[in-house]
């Protein structure tokens, strides 16, 4: 019975090292996924767009994608599952895109970052999605390649975070179908980065939960949910710092795929980038709090209870001591001898404890309140 917790221990190790050791001596730019799978199998969307109007359409297998001809001037190419190499690789021969792009979109464990390449431009970042049904942070991984005519993007799984912009291109007059595939790389970043503001909310909800459940009842299942809050708050500031360096890089850059114009919304990007970062601080130091509040208000809670089984031990201690006196084994013991003895050991029992009980009283020993 004792060898069982580590086995189960050991067992939610394993998919950690699996997931190292499958890629170890495999060649740079070899297609092997690294990750978890969350879909069932790849879904391919499309959507070729001009001023003038947008076409959608969705594939179903490899081999209908490469009969595609695209008759508009834009494509937006969305992919939703990462774990058929097949599939990854017929999107990088279509789109010329480099063996080490792939590989890096195909490992979904990437750090922030953006790389440069002759005819397009790679950008990893992480997605931060609030679950409404139990509140639960997801974090994926979203990778985007921006060209001159085309704009990529890879998701993990399905989440409909990118469905408004798909409404604003339908629109009769969008803005976003005239200023071409840069402003919609620049609007899918946008919505990534508002994503973070609602985690940011759920999470400083959280924390003033937290913080009145704290003050009030303190367990040790509330503990369990100030750390998971400090995981989360953690997970959500690992994907925002890398981003505003990348945010940053993006309107410095010299050969930049973005034009001055839709520099300026970046620019705008960025300042919520920071924003969320200075929100992000403000939670964590304010969890910071919490555990110390937590752990005051446990120890203020011990405290009383201690108190309060000290003066019940201390109301009893005269009962005892004259209990004991009188049932020494003696002849000539006072009252012993007498038909209502008895009942004076009694009263002077209760008559010692009503006088404490009510020195306690006046003391305000006997309350719970601090």
């Amino acid at each position: 019975m004792k060898e069982k917790p580590a086995k189960e221990k050991s067992s939610r190790k394993r998919p950690r090292l699996r997931r190292v050791d499958h890629k170890l001596g495999v060649p740079a730019g070899s297609l092997v996924h690294v990750g978890e799978v969350k879909t069932d199998r790849p879904r391919i969307s499309l959507i070729e767009f001009d001023a003038a109007g947008c076409d959608e359409r969705s594939f179903a297998s490899v081999a209908e994608a490469r009969e595609f001809k695209p008759t508009r001037q834009t494509v937006w190419l969305n992919v939703h599952g990462l774990h058929e190499p097949e599939v990854m690789a017929e999107i990088g021969r279509r789109f010329h895109l480099h063996p080490l792009t792939m590989e890096d979109i195909l490992n979904t464990t990437q750090r922030a970052k953006v790389d440069e390449f002759a005819s397009y431009l790679f950008i990893v970042l992480r997605l931060i999605d609030v679950d409404r049904s139990d509140g639960q942070l997801n974090s994926e991984q979203l990778s985007l390649v921006l060209g001159r005519d085309f704009v990529l993007s890879f998701q993990e799984q399905s989440r409909g975070i990118f469905e408004p912009i798909r409404e604003r291109m339908r629109a009769r007059q969008s803005p976003t179908r005239e200023r071409g595939a840069d402003h919609l790389a620049y609007a899918l970043l946008d919505v990534v980065v508002d994503r973070y503001f609602l985690a940011v909310d759920h999470l400083a909800e959280e924390a003033e939960a937290l913080e009145e459940e704290a003050m009030s009842s303190p367990s040790p299942a509330l503990l369990a949910r100030i750390n998971r809050c400090k995981r989360d708050t953690l997970t959500v500031r690992r994907a925002v710092w890398p981003l505003r360096e990348l945010l940053g890089t993006l309107q410095r850059s010299e050969r930049s795929s973005f034009s001055p114009e839709t520099r300026l919304y970046l620019r705008d990007v960025q300042d919520h980038a920071i924003h969320v970062l200075e929100s992000l601080d403000a939670v964590r130091d304010q969890l910071g709090d919490l555990l110390d509040i937590y752990l005051s208000s446990v120890s203020n809670r011990l405290n009383v209870e201690v108190r309060v089984l000290t003066v019940l031990s201390m109301l009893f201690m005269p009962a005892t001591l004259i209990a004991g006196i009188w049932g020494m084994n003696f002849v000539d013991m006072p009252l012993s001898g007498s038909r209502q003895g008895f009942w004076w050991v009694i009263a002077m029992m209760g008559l010692c404890a009503a006088s404490m009980g009510l020195l306690f009283w006046r003391r305000r020993l006997l309350t719970r309140e601090e």
